[in-house]
């Protein structure tokens, strides 16, 4: 099979890795990819992004499947256009991207189909959200309704802080046209984990795997959020039997609650969950493979993931649940200095090292320049150390990490605490 990826980062890179491992996989072409990427698909040179040149070139090169990673593409209706044009692409339609693309929707349809999730309220005037927040307890958490790349949510404690918040996003416009709308919702109080679910659009399911991610740049869950500054894979706190409640309280609902409106759901279901006393609460919806989940979660699969990312894109999802090693795997983001804030790119990058079966590095924020590799973004690499426990993993992950040097790398020390801190407690 001749397969085309769109996207540049980590993630991109982790679903090239794994694809490039199926024995059907006849070529690998991305854009516009990394200096990772390079390395393992070919970099077509295309002039740009829009839609119909990616569409003009999936047709020209017999592409026979296109797999979008980033979420704006998906709600640019990037899989609208390739199913026009009678290719076959993994993902859902700009219709059913709502569910990532618009928090107010999501919101809307979790409550209109029963799912559990926070009590909310969706406004665009400064006075109504602000009366909302002054009669509801604190904290609050404020979010940009559009994508805002995992940046537009913000906590509250306060009421200043809650002011603030509100007028950035809907008087200053802090967050462009995604913050034109907020949603201003109650804070969830428990411990956060993401599930990933295959579907394919009519109706069946496929249960990949359960993953934590670190959005805070500092230690101990401090500082801003980011896109991701690592992550980890299993969650042991969420079993087979808690799936199952998942599935049935929140996956099921959800899609028969999108085929009702007309916009079935095709691709991956990233559910981000709050474990709470009372069950788990749904945080929000992606509408694709998380990142840098994704790069603790690849190395685990054991099934053929072209076929079941082919399955998912054609209707015909075969299994109820993947195939996963019995490993373990941890992933640390190196970042560039600054990050989520103001930073400088440019600067050469060493000791990355050859991948092995206890670690592998995906680039990011990288790029080739005069033959070597620099960096070229805020999350730089993303580290994947794997192993029999997830202290293994961890130790694997971070002594690859230590090993890399660039000017200002940036990292956080404490990837997968929790589930470390769990494992030192069974142990005594």
């Amino acid at each position: 099979m001749r397969v085309f990826i769109v996207g540049k980062g980590g993630r991109e890179h982790a679903l090239g890795w794994g694809v490039s491992r199926s024995p059907r996989l006849e070529k690998l072409y991305a854009y516009p990819g990394n200096a990772g990427i390079a390395d393992i698909a070919e970099i077509p040179p295309l002039p740009g992004d829009e839609l119909g040149t990616l569409v003009d070139f999936a047709r020209g090169a017999a592409i026979d499947l296109t797999i979008v990673g980033s979420e704006a593409p998906l709600a640019g209706g990037i899989v609208d256009e390739f199913q026009r044009a009678g290719l076959t692409i993994f993902g859902p339609t700009a219709g059913a991207a709502r569910l990532e693309s618009s928090k107010a929707f999501a919101k809307e349809l979790m409550a209109s189909v029963g799912v559990p999730t926070a009590e909310f309220g969706v406004f665009d005037d400064f006075n109504a959200a602000w009366h909302f927040g002054n009669t509801h307890h604190l904290p609050l958490v404020v979010k940009a309704d559009g994508l805002a790349g995992g940046k537009g949510s913000l906590i509250c404690e306060t009421p200043a802080k809650l002011e603030k918040a509100v007028d950035a996003m809907l008087t200053r416009e802090a967050f462009g046209q995604a913050g034109r709308t907020v949603v201003i919702e109650e804070f969830l109080h428990g411990e956060e984990v993401s599930l990933f679910v295959l579907t394919d659009g009519r109706g069946e399911t496929c249960i990949l795997a359960t993953a934590q991610d670190y959005k805070r740049i500092g230690e101990g869950d401090t500082g801003p959020n980011t896109g991701g500054m690592g992550s980890y894979s299993p969650v042991s706190i969420v079993n087979s039997e808690s799936i199952s409640h998942m599935m049935r309280t929140i996956i099921t609902p959800t899609l028969k609650g999108m085929e009702a409106i007309g916009d079935p759901y095709a691709g991956m279901l990233y559910v981000g969950l709050m474990l709470t006393m009372d069950g788990p609460y749904v945080i929000e919806y992606n509408c694709r493979f998380g990142d840098p989940e994704t790069q603790a979660i690849v190395p685990r699969i054991a099934d053929d993931l072209l076929m079941l990312l082919y399955a998912a894109a054609t209707g015909h999802l075969p299994v109820r649940r993947v195939n996963l090693t019995k490993k373990k795997a941890a992933c640390v983001v190196l970042a560039s200095e600054g990050y989520p804030g103001r930073i400088q790119t440019g600067y050469e990058i060493t000791g990355i090292g050859k991948d092995d079966y206890i670690s592998v590095a995906f680039h990011s924020g990288t790029k080739l320049s005069e033959g070597k590799v620099v960096t070229n973004g805020g999350r730089v690499l993303g580290v994947t150390g794997m192993g029999a426990t997830i202290n293994a993993a961890v130790h694997n992950a971070y002594r690859r990490a230590e090993k890399i040097r660039f000017e200002g790398k940036t990292l956080r020390k404490d990837i997968a605490w929790r589930e470390l801190e769990r494992m030192s407690k069974k142990r005594v």
